[in-house]
């Protein structure tokens, strides 16, 4: 699932007519090769540059100022969570994180500090090549199969106090949009569910990206988790509002 980007971006859409630029990050050289085998195959996608660790792939950003980095969590000298955050204070391009998922301890972390989006690194090539337009086009990229068990997993560990104050400022509406927003429904499921017209929950969305200072859809399910709004295993603090 996508979502429009907030204020506060990175980088910005892609404008059309020019190939979307990419970095290409991961300590596994056959990895490297393998995704870049799939994106050059697509007219509109052009891999710029590689980089085996965080460190050169800071450097390599700041250099090329790729619209996408595609990036590993586990690698040496410098991790792809250090490396993301980096990436994004410099605005140096959108960050995508590759994930095995079982194996990495570290994605809610990854959110936090920038990233647009996560990526299973088994996904179809359709799947890949779909994520980098959709977060090169400005969106936050949410696969709705994982995103819930990271974010439940991640964020508000046993013992951790919610922050309620954090959605203080939203309007009841706009705490109901984010609540189904955080569940993994798109637009249009939030739209139907709540009844309302599409751009009207755009919008809204809009609006609690605006207050919530957040750039984009995932950092603001990552703090409607953090706010107890939406609590893991579905025990939402409050109810809907109504229609």
């Amino acid at each position: 699932m996508t979502g429009p980007a907030g204020p506060g971006d990175s980088a910005g859409p892609v404008a059309h007519g020019r190939p979307v630029r990419l970095l290409l990050v991961d300590d596994q050289a056959l990895v490297r090769s393998g995704f870049r085998m799939i994106l050059e195959l697509e007219p509109d996608l052009e891999v710029v540059g590689e980089a085996a660790d965080g460190r050169q792939a800071v450097e390599a950003a700041a250099r090329l100022r790729p619209d996408v980095v595609l990036m590993d969590v586990q690698m040496p000298v410098l991790d792809g969570v250090a490396a993301t955050a980096e990436v994004v204070a410099a605005g140096s391009g959108r960050v995508v994180v590759l994930t095995t998922f079982d194996r990495d301890d570290h994605l809610f972390a990854a959110l936090r500090a920038g990233a647009s989006g996560f990526l299973l690194k088994n996904a179809d090539p359709d799947e890949l090549v779909a994520a980098v337009r959709a977060v090169a086009r400005g969106h936050a990229l949410l696969a709705p199969e994982v995103t819930r068990r990271v974010v439940e997993r991640f964020s508000a560990p046993s013992g951790a106090a919610f922050r309620p104050e954090l959605v203080a400022g939203l309007t009841d509406r706009e705490r109901g949009v984010l609540r189904l927003v955080a569940r993994g429904l798109s637009n249009a499921e939030v739209a139907a569910e709540l009844v309302l017209g599409e751009a009207t929950v755009k919008t809204h969305v809009s609006r609690v990206l605006l207050k919530l200072g957040v750039r984009d859809r995932v950092q603001a399910v990552v703090l409607a988790y953090e706010s107890g709004l939406v609590r893991p295993g579905g025990d939402d603090a409050g109810e809907r509002p109504p229609g």
